[in-house]
């Protein structure tokens, strides 16, 4: 069991690193979209951001909840965009399964991020008290599509040397 004070300190630390990978991410979008890889970057936004699902497994597990799911996804698609940029180098359809992979766990990150403030920020959740309020569900649908937008025109854009 986690004491309180533990609790505190691991929910600082897991959104300190969300926060990591979320500010790394808008520098790996723009590397998608001028064809750069900015290594750092990259690597600081996939420990970031798989350090941040990680993390999210050891708060109190109380059961199956959407949380835990997206967690899982998170990782599994960090995975993948791992493997396709460390191991396959980019080469042929791994440049594309990258640039998925990679937005798809940024676009988790996101999710949450637009979550927890409709819950945590007053105006917020005034707007939108409940998960199915059409506030917000209409926000995470415009991040949905701003994020296929980007999927889009990265996919076209990123051509590392």
């Amino acid at each position: 069991m986690i004491s309180g004070t533990a609790l505190v300190q691991l929910t600082y630390l897991h959104v300190f690193l969300s926060f990591i990978g979320i500010g790394a991410g808008l520098f790996v979008v723009f590397g998608l979209f001028t064809s750069r890889r900015l290594s750092i970057l990259t690597a600081t936004f996939l420990v970031a951001t798989l350090a941040t699902s990680v993390t999210a497994f050891l708060f109190p597990f109380n059961g199956v909840t959407p949380g835990i799911i997206l967690g899982v996804l998170s990782i599994l698609v960090l995975l993948v965009a791992i493997v396709a940029l460390y191991v396959k180098k980019l080469e042929g359809p791994w440049r594309a399964t990258y640039v998925v992979s990679a937005l798809v766990a940024y676009y988790f990150n996101f999710f949450v991020l637009v979550a927890q403030g409709f819950a945590k920020v007053p105006a917020l959740k005034a707007v939108a008290p409940t998960m199915s309020s059409p506030a917000f569900g209409g926000t995470q649908l415009a991040l949905l599509v701003l994020f296929v937008l980007i999927g889009v025109r990265s996919v076209k854009e990123f051509h590392p040397e």
